[in-house]
């Protein structure tokens, strides 16, 4: 197979020729006189096209036989974002692999997760990729384990078992095979770009995770950090910056810090096996897969294109759990972030669990000892009127502003899962019994598979399922889309401060049909130049100064 159906050949070759930023991790270009398999971004000479052939997946060129280059390292691509636009089987069961599911359980697991047989599963995979989901999870595990071994110190054995494989042989066997030679031989030619000395999982290691230009890392992380949760979350200020922004997770800490043209991800767990979703779980959190120029392709050429000119690189806000994501919107109905996030903390204490069990193996937060600093908390209360849409008012209101310091020492505890929340007791915390009984009936769907908030189910059928649960209205359920599904089409209907943006602007209701299927990135957008002062911009040709 020389090519997957999707690809059309002249145009990926155009794209390889001009070296086109746009179509990183949307294909890989093989060539059949190297044997090596690139980005289209590789600043090697493009080979002649009778050698080349292109890939959708990078597991299909390493089926064909082809090996990372090593030059443009296939493992530092950004994910191909039209899986979340599509959001059909494919890509909910890549989104799957990328969890591990398939890792943990095999391919016959992760055919149950999506209700359908492992043939059918695998008759997809072969249509739209090129290669099996056996064949895409053993490569997601090897383009990890070659950037653990170019970027860290870490130990062969333990970049073995970090990054999904069974056993040391395995690891060996499966490197040999695929690329041609053993791991000692990768690091013995190279070294670790990182340099410094021997690192660990649980000692911390650091990794890039890269994603596509523009991106706004401040405005993500402002947004995780004037919500982020007492106990579980914290945050480095620089200035009105965020310098870093940690939480925890089993076994540790991950902290996430914005560089030049990448996010630094460094990891402390005593779970190294967790290694892999870990790193899915982060680049979904701060939408690293996100196609910013599809984005502006349809929404510029819209009535918000003055907004995508002045902000071009914004990001849909993700969730680091999608359960997680769903109580954070049900608690913030009709109170502000800093209510909001302390129901959240009292929730996190009282039903919460010990992100290490040995506090003496590792230490939060994976950075040098120094002062931590919680979110400013909210200064503007919302009204009942303003809601369902509370986290809609506070989503990149308050993300701006100047930091109040309040020192936090550690981020000890996990945020309780479905199975957890679903039998604790709430009573106490300042939550009302409607939206207690919100909750738990959230918890009890969750637990017991009847609502799939990780990637599993239909977001159509998902978002019908909250629905409902009583309590949850059409807002929340679109937001818990927006964030935790990462529906890219997702749109808070009755969102108050949306709204009131569109009428400044001059924009009317109907003309949200023409953000499809961009809706999130345009509501963001809006959230965005609602919360900040803009220059005079002209819409509808009408002059509209925001005050």
């Amino acid at each position: 197979m020389t090519t997957t159906r999707q690809l059309d050949f002249d145009a990926c070759y155009l794209a390889v020729s001009a070296r086109d930023s746009r179509f990183d991790g949307r294909f890989y270009t093989a060539v059949t006189t190297t044997g090596i398999y690139c980005r289209p971004i590789c600043p090697a000479r493009t080979p002649g096209r009778g050698n080349v052939r292109f890939y959708r997946h990078a597991a299909a060129a390493e089926a064909a036989g082809f090996r990372p280059c090593r030059r443009c390292r296939p493992e530092l691509s950004p994910g191909d974002p039209g899986w979340d636009v599509r959001a059909d089987l494919v890509g909910r069961a890549l989104r799957l692999i990328d969890d591990g599911v398939a890792d943990d359980s095999g391919v016959a697991g992760l055919a149950r997760r999506l209700h359908v047989t492992e043939r059918h599963l695998h008759r997809l995979f072969a249509a739209e990729l090129g290669a099996g989901p056996l064949a895409v999870a053993r490569t997601r595990r090897l383009l990890l384990a070659k950037q653990l071994l170019t970027e860290t110190t870490l130990p062969i054995t333990d970049v073995a078992f970090a990054a999904g494989f069974g056993s040391v042989r395995q690891f060996n066997a499966a490197m040999k095979e695929s690329y041609g030679f053993a791991p000692g031989e990768l690091r013995k030619g190279n070294g670790p770009v990182g340099g410094g000395g021997v690192c660990s999982p649980a000692s911390g290691l650091t990794l890039r995770l890269g994603h596509r230009q523009p991106y706004d890392a401040q405005s993500v992380l402002r947004f995780l950090a004037a919500r982020a949760i007492p106990g579980v979350e914290a945050v480095r200020w620089s200035g009105t910056d965020v310098a870093a922004y940690t939480r925890a997770v089993p076994g540790g800490s991950i902290t996430l810090r914005p560089a030049a043209d990448h996010v630094r991800l460094t990891v402390r767990t005593t779970e190294a096996h967790r290694l892999s979703p870990l790193v899915a779980r982060c680049r979904r959190l701060l939408d690293l897969d996100a196609d910013p120029g599809a984005v502006r392709e349809i929404l510029g050429r819209t009535s918000l294109a003055p907004l995508v000119e002045a902000r071009p690189g914004l990001r849909v806000p993700g969730a680091y759990d999608g359960f997680e994501a769903a109580v954070r919107a049900v608690v913030g109905q009709q109170i502000s972030v800093a209510g909001a996030r302390t129901l959240l903390g009292r929730i996190a204490t009282r039903a919460g669990t010990p992100a290490v069990t040995d506090p003496n193996s590792a230490g939060p937060g994976g950075e040098a000892p120094g002062p931590e600093q919680n979110p400013p908390p909210a200064t503007r209360n919302t009204t009942t009127a303003d809601r369902d849409s509370a986290v809609g008012e506070q989503d990149l209101r308050t993300a701006d502003r100047e930091p109040t310091p309040e020192a936090v020492n550690e981020i000890p505890l996990l945020f309780p899962t479905a199975d957890r929340l679903a039998d604790a007791d709430l009573d106490g915390l300042g939550l009302t019994t409607r939206r207690t009984a919100t909750i738990r009936a959230l918890a009890e769907g969750v637990a017991s598979g009847e609502i799939d908030l990780d990637g599993a189910g239909d977001p159509a059928d998902t978002t019908a399922r909250l629905l409902a649960i009583p309590g949850i209205g059409p807002w929340t359920a679109s937001y818990i889309a927006l964030r935790a599904l990462r529906d890219p089409d997702a749109w808070p209907e009755g969102d108050l401060v949306l709204r009131r943006t569109m009428d400044r602007l001059g924009i009317t209701t109907g003309e949200t049909e023409g953000w499809r299927p961009w809706r999130a990135y345009a509501a963001v957008h809006l959230w965005s130049h609602a919360a900040q002062p803009q220059p005079t911009i002209r819409t509808h040709e009408m002059d509209v100064t925001n005050r």
